[in-house]
């Protein structure tokens, strides 16, 4: 804000006009006020000049992110495919993800165990309909995950 600067500017160079002895009761009062709005002025262009940079940042998050989401969400089958490919390195054991096939649209969609755990509904990102899994689990499933075994 440097019309706040030029305005403290000019009330410092307006009181050494007004030829106010600086020994005066009046004259050391008007020098302090002036010190802390210059102080004051400072403290103002210092935040301004951060939030601006938060500005940038946060507008540089915001490109990044809109980035992903085309990456994740885009509407571009081809990009979707080679997306869901680059999930199969997310995982560096490989247990927590596996892989099916939409029914509705045929696309393939990586599935987190997590999401079977919690009765989350899942959603095919390509086609947004609901897929229904009916998965059973042997009583020796050695995957690693706490799944509700039932008693055949």
């Amino acid at each position: 804000m440097d019309n706040l600067s030029k305005k403290v500017s000019y009330l410092k160079g307006y009181a050494d006009g007004l030829d106010i002895s600086p020994k005066s009761e009046e004259g050391k009062l008007l020098k302090k006020m002036l010190e802390v709005i210059d102080e004051i002025a400072q403290t103002v262009d210092e935040l301004e000049f951060r939030q601006d940079a938060l500005d940038e940042a946060l507008e540089d998050i915001e490109d990044e992110l809109a980035s992903v989401e085309d990456d994740i969400y885009g509407e571009d089958d081809e990009d979707l495919d080679s997306d869901l490919e680059d999930f199969d390195d997310y995982d560096d054991d490989g247990d927590d993800y596996f892989e099916i096939q939409c029914p509705a649209c045929g696309e393939d969609v990586m599935i987190d165990f997590d999401m079977l755990e919690d009765d989350n509904e899942i959603v095919c990102p390509n086609c947004h309909e609901t897929i229904e899994l009916e998965i059973e689990f042997d009583d020796d499933c050695d995957c690693g995950h706490d799944h509700n075994h039932e008693e055949e």
